[in-house]
């Protein structure tokens, strides 16, 4: 079986001998030794200069949005994995959708304005499969109208935009350490703040709101990361050049091999350094998709329909329509991705998908 993804797991050994630390000191939570070095490291590697790991990768969105004192509405993405308008809804706001760009599936920049209120207090924009926003245009946004920003920033590890770390970008960003995602740490996720009075919010709230042992600074819940995970990370590190290196040249078969008009790719934003995290393809249409879907699976291929269902589809929502996020979602497909994907397969996933568009051109 192939699947979309799989996860990147370093030699059990390496990983063995990380933890072994842990063992040592008898502390395997509340911030020991190996999560603050995973912390240290991340920061040099990444060169931002605040990092807080954490448990996973949605609290810190609520986190966030808790942190900036956020109420009211918050302009969000249609098109981005549920925990992006969860944890809108989660922390008793309201989530106001703003349609996407056809070609960079960010939110669109020139529809935001529009849909401004008086309630509204923050952007919470989506870095689509590592691609980055128009973070000048909403940043300007942000200023003229008081607003608050945070980007949803799960699959971009790594990614940069005009040569600074694309979690520098907005009030607060956040990031996934999943299992399947390029870096990760089996579960995990990070907060980032350039602004150090944010970033110190942010902090307690992830431990209890704990001042000490005896006091607290305010209202918290429990996001720390354990030192299992961090033990994780820490072995992955060292190999993540090398997987973002190997998936650049699978992304680069897949270009070279699924150059047909029936295609569309993600456009990746000038001046970014991508990370090269998924490989989307939309098709014309959902029939199109779903046929080629059915014969990948018949060959043991299994692609995924990502982001589907369109956000603005939740049932616990008043439901809009969004006229490109809805089109996309019903006709994007994630094709596989991931350390040691065999050239033989891209080619036969290629193949597939091939001549199945040129059965619909007959």
């Amino acid at each position: 079986m192939i699947p979309v993804t799989k996860t990147f797991l370093p030699p059990q050994e390496e990983y063995q001998a990380v933890l072994s630390r842990a063992w040592e000191a008898g502390w395997i939570t509340n911030r020991g030794v190996l999560v603050k070095e995973l912390e240290e490291k991340l920061s040099s590697y990444l060169q931002v200069p605040n990092i807080l790991a954490t448990t996973n990768g949605t609290l810190p969105l609520q986190i966030a949005i808790k942190a900036l004192g956020l109420k009211g509405e918050i302009i969000t993405t249609p098109f981005s994995y549920v925990a992006t308008t969860s944890s809108i809804v989660w922390e008793g706001c309201k989530p106001v959708f703003v349609d996407i760009h056809p070609e960079y599936l960010t939110i669109d920049e020139t529809k935001i304005e529009a849909a401004i209120t008086e309630e509204t207090s923050a952007i919470l924009a989506t870095h689509v499969f590592g691609n980055p926003c128009n973070v000048e245009a909403i940043e300007k946004l942000a200023k003229n109208y008081n607003l608050k920003v945070i980007y949803d920033a799960a699959h971009c590890f790594g990614a940069k935009y005009k040569g600074k770390s694309i979690f520098e970008y907005g009030d607060v960003s956040t990031c996934s350490f999943h299992a399947t995602k390029i870096f990760h740490t089996g579960e995990g996720g990070a907060l980032f703040a350039s602004d150090d009075t944010v970033f110190q919010k942010l902090f307690y709230h992830h431990n209890f709101g704990h001042k000490g042992q005896e006091d607290f600074h305010g209202l918290g819940i429990n996001a720390k990361m354990s030192e299992l995970q961090a033990a994780m990370g820490l072995s992955v590190l060292p190999y993540i050049d090398q997987i973002i290196e190997n998936r650049k040249k699978q992304v680069n078969f897949y270009n070279q091999n699924l150059d047909c008009f029936e295609i569309k790719k993600l456009k990746i934003r000038e001046g970014s350094n991508w990370n090269y995290s998924y490989y989307p393809v939309i098709f014309k249409t959902e029939k199109m998709l779903l046929d080629i879907k059915f014969n990948l699976e018949n060959l043991g291929v299994f692609p995924r329909r990502y982001f589907y269902p369109c956000l603005n589809s939740l049932n616990y929502l008043e439901e809009c329509e969004m006229e490109v996020a809805d089109k996309i979602s019903k006709n994007i497909l994630c094709l596989p991705l991931f350390e040691g994907l065999h050239e033989n397969v891209l080619d036969q996933i290629c193949d597939t998908i091939k001549k199945n568009v040129t059965i619909y051109n007959i």
